[in-house]
């Protein structure tokens, strides 16, 4: 099964431990990984249920690329990394 790991940084604002969750993609995992964790569903996804802006998510190091549906697919020992995006210089 696929392991959901957030960043420290996002572990400041709301608690979310790395979980080993059920899924096929991207939106069937985080959907089991925040099916126990409401809060931190609002924080990584907007109301319309799309990737907010301010977040990157990485799946065996590769970023994302469906934001809105997060239909990427996922393997049974995919590392999916959910984290704020960094901008500026």
């Amino acid at each position: 099964m696929p392991r959901v790991v957030f960043t420290a940084n996002l572990q400041r604002h709301v608690s979310c431990p790395p979980s080993v969750v059920p899924g096929r993609t991207v939106r069937e995992a985080l959907d089991a990984v925040f099916a126990s964790n409401e809060r931190a569903r609002g924080y990584v996804l907007d109301d319309q249920g799309e990737l907010r802006t301010n977040m990157a998510v990485f799946v065996d190091g590769e970023m994302l690329r469906d934001r809105r549906g997060l239909s990427d697919a996922v393997g049974e020992s995919a590392e999916i990394h959910v984290m704020q995006a960094l901008s500026g210089g």
